[in-house]
């Protein structure tokens, strides 16, 4: 039987009592990063061909990066309306789509 190297981050079970050990968040990528990442998980996912692993870390990964990209939009949707405001321009109004016609 191989022996493996012993890795400290595996070592939590030892550590009754002791917090884990800190991993550094991963940074936040830009809005065109992360949709274009977020693009191209969704063609893999929609290949259907991920094992399932690989598929629950790639939903995992499109949630993260879509929070990302709301974050993004958010932000800059108060930045033009700081920017409307300050022009004296009207007020940004809620979108209200249209009803769908039926015919």
């Amino acid at each position: 039987m191989a022996r493996t190297a012993f890795d400290p981050a595996e070592a939590h079970v030892y550590r009754s009592g002791m917090p884990a050990p800190k991993t550094p968040k991963p940074e936040t990528p830009d809005f065109e990063t992360a949709l274009r990442d977020l693009e191209e998980l969704v063609e893999r996912l929609e290949h259907g061909d991920l094992p399932l692993e690989e598929s629950l870390a790639a939903f995992e990964r499109g949630v993260l990066l879509t929070r990302a990209c709301q974050s993004a939009l958010k932000d800059a949707e108060q930045k033009v309306a700081i920017l409307l405001k300050k022009a004296g321009e009207p007020a940004v109004e809620d979108f209200m789509p249209d009803e769908p016609s039926n015919g």
